[in-house]
This record gives structure tokens, sequence and C-alpha cells, in this order.
């Protein structure tokens, strides 16, 4: 009877030691779940729960089963992470890749779709500022007629260089009587000191009646408020002699071609030169008005009244020579440049 009993209690151990959700998945009807709460699912979570373990599919992953599937899952994605690697560097459908290094011979032709221009590198791209130009332009060329006598008068100017360096040529003088009556020619530097005004520095020579004179120029010349146009020069002689010139032009337009402009002209000097028949102070002073109209920006005709008159010691001298100090004349000529 003991003995018996022994067995019969061995094996209630045996069945009692089964995994409740081995039990639960073989017992599980698969029409059970409707009507009711519970799933075959309940079972598997709260054994896993129950004991600690991490598991997944009821695969225990401690045990000697997941041991042996995770040591080869390890050995399958190292496979799989050198396929990807290795098709990467291949590309797609296995084709070399392109990116870096020499272009394969049947690449696109970089200028194919250019329409003839060519994208190789150029030359640097030189700016305004680095080209040398130059230009003349004849601010007046014209007869002058007074109530006597009729002569021809000039004044140009030229220049070649840069935007902030350049040379300049500075040239006016009076005909008379088919002779030269005076002249001055003025070879300077330029430097541009700011977007208006241009610092400049030079030899002036004077000549004509009487005997001819060289001058140390230095001057400024530009556009100051107002669009007043301004050339404002001082010269140094020998002997001591000193002068000062101005020139002051303004220009009102009544449309885009005709054009009013007011001109002044003014000259002084240190000391007087007897020779030349120049007073000390004032010397000179002309004041204009001239209407041009232009055929083009670069050829313009116009007509305009003029007065000029001598003052102090050069206006003695005038009377002395028997002419008149002030008179009014009639100018017309033209303005170009090229």
């Amino acid at each position: 009877m003991l003995r018996q009993f022994s067995i019969s209690f061995a094996m209630a151990l045996t069945l009692g030691s089964q995994p409740i959700w081995a039990q639960e998945t073989t017992d599980v009807d698969p029409h059970a779940g409707h009507g009711s709460s519970a799933t075959p699912m309940d079972g598997m979570k709260h054994k896993s729960m129950s004991d600690g373990d991490m598991s997944m599919d009821g695969m225990d992953m401690k045990g000697e089963r997941g041991h042996h599937t995770d040591v080869h899952g390890d050995e399958t994605m190292d496979k799989q992470m050198d396929g990807m690697g290795s098709m990467s560097e291949q590309g797609a459908l296995g084709a070399p890749r392109v990116q870096g290094g020499k272009p394969p011979l049947d690449a696109r032709d970089p200028h194919a779709y250019s329409g003839g221009y060519d994208f190789r590198p150029t030359p640097r791209l030189r700016l305004g500022d680095e080209h040398s130009l130059g230009a003349l332009w004849v601010d007046r060329f014209e007869m002058v007629r007074s109530s006597n006598n009729t002569s021809a008068a000039y004044d140009l100017q030229g220049w070649y260089g840069r935007n902030y360096d350049r040379v300049v040529i500075k040239a006016e003088g009076d005909y008379d009587n088919g002779k030269l009556e005076s002249s001055d020619t003025e070879l300077l530097w330029s430097h541009a000191v700011s977007g208006y005004w241009d610092a400049q520095l030079g030899a002036r020579y004077d000549s004509g009646d009487g005997p001819n004179r060289g001058w140390l120029a230095v001057g400024m010349q530009g556009l100051a408020p107002y669009w007043f146009e301004l050339d404002i020069t001082a010269y140094v002689g020998d002997s001591g002699r000193t002068a000062v010139g101005l020139e002051a032009v303004y220009e009102l337009l009544f449309t885009q071609k005709l054009i009013f402009q007011p001109r002044l002209e003014a000259m002084a000097y240190g000391k007087s030169d007897d020779a030349r028949g120049l007073g000390s102070g004032l010397s000179d002073l002309a004041l204009g008005l001239r209407l041009r109209y232009e055929i083009r920006r670069e050829f313009a005709p116009y007509v305009g009244v003029e007065w000029a008159g001598t003052f102090g010691g050069t206006a003695d001298n005038v009377r002395n020579e028997g002419q008149d100090t002030s008179e009014a004349r009639a100018v017309a000529g033209v303005r170009f440049w090229f």
C-alpha cells in the first residue's frame, strides 16, 4: 500500500511540474475567445511576467534553446549587413557607383546642352576701374561778336586713365585778328578723392601777347551740391606771382535735348604783371548764358550772350590802350565730345 501511494504521489508531482502555458495552449479551443475577454496570449503573458524572464513568442531568451537561436540570429544578421554594405558600394542592380573619382567613359558630356557656350574656366573678369579710357570734351568752340569786333574762342578738356587716377589736359584761348591773343594750357594729374571730386596737380603755361609764363597748378574739380560744376585752381609762378581761377557751370534742362547753361569765369592775381597787362586783385570776369540743342549727346550747337569785364589794374591797362573795359557779346558755336 505504501509503495502504491509513493508511486501515485510521484506521478502527481510530475504532472504538476508541467508548464501551465503549455497546457493552456494545448487545450485552447479556437472558438473559445468568442464571448469571453480571455485570450490565449493572457496565459503566455502571465507566465513570462511571473517568471521574470524576457520572452518572445514563447521562446525563453535565457534557456538553451534561446541561446542557440540568438547565436545563429547574430550570424545571420551580420551576413545580411555585409550584403547590404556590398550593395551600397556597388550601387543599384550591382552597377558601380559614380560619386567621386573619375567619371565612366559613358558619362554625359557637361557641354552637350550648353548651346555652344564653353563652361571651362575663363580669365578673371576685369571691372571698369581696371581699364584705361580716354575722352576729349570741347565745351566751347564759338564765334564771338561784339559791337566793333569779331573773334573766336575755344575751351576744351581731355583726359586719359582710370576712374581714380588720370592725366588731364585743359586748354582755353582767344583768337582775334587772325592771331592768338591769349592762351593757357594745363597738364594735370587728377586723383579722385570722393565720388564727386578730383584733386589735381600739375603745371600751367600761358602764351599770347607779352612774355610767356609758367605756373605750378593745384586745384579741385567736381560737382558741388545742387549740381553746380566747379573748377577751382590756385597757381604759383616765378618771382612770387600767384593767381586763383574759378569756373562755375550750371545746366537747366528744358527738355531732354534743349539745355540752358549759365556760366561764370573769373581770374585774380596776387601781384601785377605789367608785361602782360595784368593788375593785382580781380582781373577779369565773364558771365554767359547759352542755350544748346543736343542733336546727339556728343554733338550740340548753341547760341547765347555773354558779358565780360576787367577790373583793377587790368582795367587801367585796357583803358590806356583805348579799349573798353567791359562789353556785351553774342556767341554761337558747337559743343562736342568723343
